[in-house]
């Protein structure tokens, strides 16, 4: 069978499972929560086969498994092993003392963590800032918006500086974009920061006069403003994992670690699926961490913490379904990207945010990347996939970076701070209110970018 030809017939009938698996994660909470709390690897379950024996009609028993292979092993399980080894040393240190949540205080820590998530990636710094930013809050009502807007700028926008903010930028750096060229986007984040931080201040000291009002204050025993972490030795966990992801990065273009064809060297785990030694080093770097973290952290901090493995449960049921099923959309996505006529900075900066909205936004940002590479521009920053003019790269890394903030499963850490939320009481926005939220603050931010900096 002609391979081109199925592609363009089938490859979007065989996306309907990834739209059906999104719908119920949107829908289910609100229609049958608790059903949907039991019963979520069943519904995984069930919309992965509704993916598989179609796929496998159409492209073969092989292709799919090793299709199926390649992304759980080279996309979802080092994506999973960093989520839970950052969740891990996060739930280990802790944060007390009398500074309250008032609209000054959340401001300040939303700024901390937005500047935080390029030195420690959006997923560590929304691990590691998340339970302080609940528990200054707790003695609050209205809350819900705090955490919205935690997501919007520590668990996405604040990322963009380095590669190590977020996986797309640490995959441009593996093909040759400089490792500091990300400071370029520097002023952009500053608007962005400028503007949320302006708009969340109004918001939150609406809410909170509103609290005061209903005669709730917080439970302070004594004036001041008294900080007290615990678990600090944890700090140097966190750098560990920081620096396996770079190695992550750096490793494969290393000559050690490739073999005569320039391909990474790796366990061949089936066909063409090999995981990499890169990977390999990564995952065994994070895993001994996160023991090491358990071991030499007293359980004291994890109960001051509220910490309990449900979080991290429900976002690798969920999200083996969403790698899985997406299979369909990515090589739809690859096999178009370049015949979009998509050639102008503001056109790539809306196309890959967009699709990074609700696909993986690295492979999404290499697929744009790639497409830009192969315009034969003559200017522009050199990267192993051709040169690509500066404005049009800052576009395609805003657009994958910022725009992962639009939807709960845009970004990695996204539902994760879900999650932990809904787990402290927190009413947090359904997956369509969420995405209200993003219509009515994010999107005129982002034409604010358009405007400024890619038109």
């Amino acid at each position: 069978m002609n391979e081109v030809m199925v592609s363009g017939n089938i490859l979007p009938l065989l996306c309907i499972p990834f739209v059906g698996l999104l719908l119920c994660i949107a829908v289910m909470p609100l229609a049958a929560a608790h059903w949907w709390e039991e019963h979520q690897p069943v519904v995984v379950a069930f919309w992965s086969v509704l993916f598989a024996v179609p796929f496998a009609w159409s492209f073969g028993v092989s292709h799919t498994l090793e299709t199926v292979l390649e992304c759980m092993v080279n996309d979802y399980l080092t994506f999973i092993i960093l989520l839970f080894g950052l969740f891990c040393v996060a739930g280990n240190i802790t944060m007390e003392g009398d500074l309250a949540g008032s609209p000054r205080v959340n401001v300040l820590l939303l700024t901390v963590g937005t500047l935080l998530s390029s030195l420690i990636g959006t997923t560590g710094a929304s691990m590691l800032m998340v339970r302080p930013v609940i528990k200054m809050n707790a003695w609050r009502k209205k809350r819900a918006h705090i955490m919205v807007f935690f997501i919007f700028l520590i668990s996405n926008i604040g990322g963009c500086l380095t590669p190590i903010g977020d996986p797309p930028l640490l995959m441009g750096f593996s093909r040759g974009v400089p490792f500091f060229w990300s400071l370029r986007l520097l002023p952009v984040m500053a608007l962005n920061m400028v503007v949320l931080l302006w708009l969340f201040y109004r918001i939150d000291r609406r809410m909170y006069c509103a609290d005061i009002a209903m005669g709730l204050k917080p439970d302070i025993s004594r004036p001041g403003t008294e900080i007290r972490l615990e678990g600090l030795h944890n700090l140097v966990f966190l750098v560990m994992i920081v620096g396996a992801v770079i190695l992550s990065g750096t490793l494969p273009g290393m000559a050690a670690f490739q073999d005569g064809e320039g391909h990474v060297r790796g366990i061949r785990i089936f066909g063409e699926v090999v995981l990499g030694w890169p990977s390999v080093i990564e995952i065994a770097v994070i895993l001994l961490v996160a023991a090491l973290s358990f071991k030499t952290t007293s359980p004291d901090i994890r109960r001051k913490n509220h910490f309990t493995w449900g979080a991290i449960q429900e976002v690798a049921v969920l999200f083996v379904g969403i790698f899985i099923t997406m299979q369909p959309a990515l090589m739809l996505l690859k096999s178009v990207g370049a015949s979009l006529g998509i050639t102008e900075p503001a056109q790539m900066f809306w196309a890959t945010g967009l699709l990074s909205s609700f696909l993986d936004n690295t492979p999404t940002y290499l697929v744009f990347l790639t497409t830009a590479g192969s315009m034969n521009f003559a200017q522009g920053v050199v990267t192993s996939l051709g040169t690509v003019p500066v404005r049009m790269l800052m576009a395609i890394s805003c657009g994958a970076v910022f725009m992962g903030a639009n939807t709960y499963i845009g970004n990695a850490p996204n539902f994760m701070v879900k999650s932990i939320s809904d787990e402290n009481g927190i009413s947090m926005p359904s997956f369509f209110g969420y995405f209200v939220w993003s219509l009515k603050f994010l999107f005129p931010v982002f034409l604010l970018d358009m405007v400024v900096f890619f038109l």
